[in-house]
């Protein structure tokens, strides 16, 4: 069977430390949910490792169409389910592990017309949905004060003010419907890039498609809802590729793990409690220089992986994941 599914499937798509990741949660077996389908390789990856199932989700209806191509050759191993990852626990019970690779997909950012690269001239999307508010309706709609601080925020760019001002200004001559517009007043608005330095629209970008698809909110409400549907000993496994998104998965983990008690002159100690998960690795998992070396956007992923424990679910104190809170909304 793993041979015929490789056979039907000649897509050459990696999904970045795919081969840690599999290393950290073996022996892979059971059930496992791939809440960010995609291009399907992490779920190809646990079915070739061992799963007896993956339940793969995706809210993109182009990775649930995509899928179909590679899906058939595993037969009823694989289900798929468009829902986004923060309903997974209505896809699943007690499963045996759960996936998440944060971020936008590499199938979302080489099409042009999803809008989601400065790199290729699109409209204005960013929706990983394809339902609801654009990132240019958000552009031509939000207050300039709602759009620096979604910049800052969402983006951590530091001159997110300059920005948001050319952004308003440029939208009362005409609207900003396409990504080469707005790259253009981002690179109007910032000194030339040294070498090696980033696109002046990359931080921008990031903060509109988080904004526009709400990921912060629904990174927590995931990590939440993996608590649910894993059974005690369940693996979760969590790939980020920025500071915030990893800086929230840390804390869960850590807040997760942390079993109270303890106390100083400086705080009360807490009341002992049962902890949700067991942290497998004290620190993040990167990349090695192999990998690096055959795909650059390796670079600043991390991996993270903690196992289910008995304790009972419980919901988790934003504030303290330092999930970025916008004063403003918009």
């Amino acid at each position: 069977m793993a041979a015929a599914a490789r056979a039907a499937s000649p897509d050459p798509h990696i999904p970045v430390l795919l081969r840690p990741l599999l290393d950290a949660v073996a022996p892979v077996e059971g059930v496992w949910i791939d809440g960010t389908l995609g291009a399907g390789g992490y779920a190809r990856g646990l079915l070739e490792a061992g799963a007896e199932k993956v339940i793969g989700i995706d809210r993109d209806p182009l990775a649930l169409e995509m899928a179909q191509g590679w899906a058939g050759a595993y037969g009823d191993r694989v289900e798929l389910v468009q829902t986004t990852f923060s309903h997974m626990d209505e896809a699943g019970d007690a499963v045996d592990g759960v996936v998440l690779d944060l971020g936008v997909s590499s199938m979302q950012l080489d099409r042009a017309e999803r809008g989601f690269s400065f790199m290729k001239d699109g409209p204005l999307d960013m929706r990983m949905s394809q339902a609801g508010p654009s990132a240019a309706d958000l552009v031509n709609g939000a207050e300039e004060t709602a759009l620096a601080d979604i910049l800052f925020l969402y983006g951590e760019e530091r001159a997110s003010r300059r920005i948001a001002r050319s952004i308003v200004k440029a939208r009362e001559v005409e609207p900003i419907t396409t990504t080469a517009a707005l790259a253009d007043i981002c690179e109007r608005s910032l000194p030339r890039p040294k070498p090696g330095q980033a696109h002046p629209a990359t931080r921008t970008f990031q903060a509109l498609r988080i904004a526009v698809n709400d990921e912060y909110a629904e990174l927590v409400d995931g990590l939440e809802a993996a608590e649910r549907v894993l059974r005690p000993g369940g693996q979760l496994a969590v790939v980020t590729f920025h500071s915030i998104e990893d800086r929230i998965v840390k804390r869960f983990l850590q807040l997760k793990s942390d079993s109270g008690g303890g106390g100083s002159r400086h705080a009360p100690a807490e009341a002992e409690r049962e902890p949700q998960f067991t942290v497998k690795h004290r620190k993040a998992i990167g990349p090695d220089k192999d990998e690096l070396a055959v795909n650059p956007r390796s670079r600043s992923a991390k991996l993270r992986v903690a196992v289910r424990t008995g304790a009972a679910p419980a919901p988790a104190d934003r504030k303290s994941l330092g999930m970025p809170q916008l004063k403003r909304g918009f």
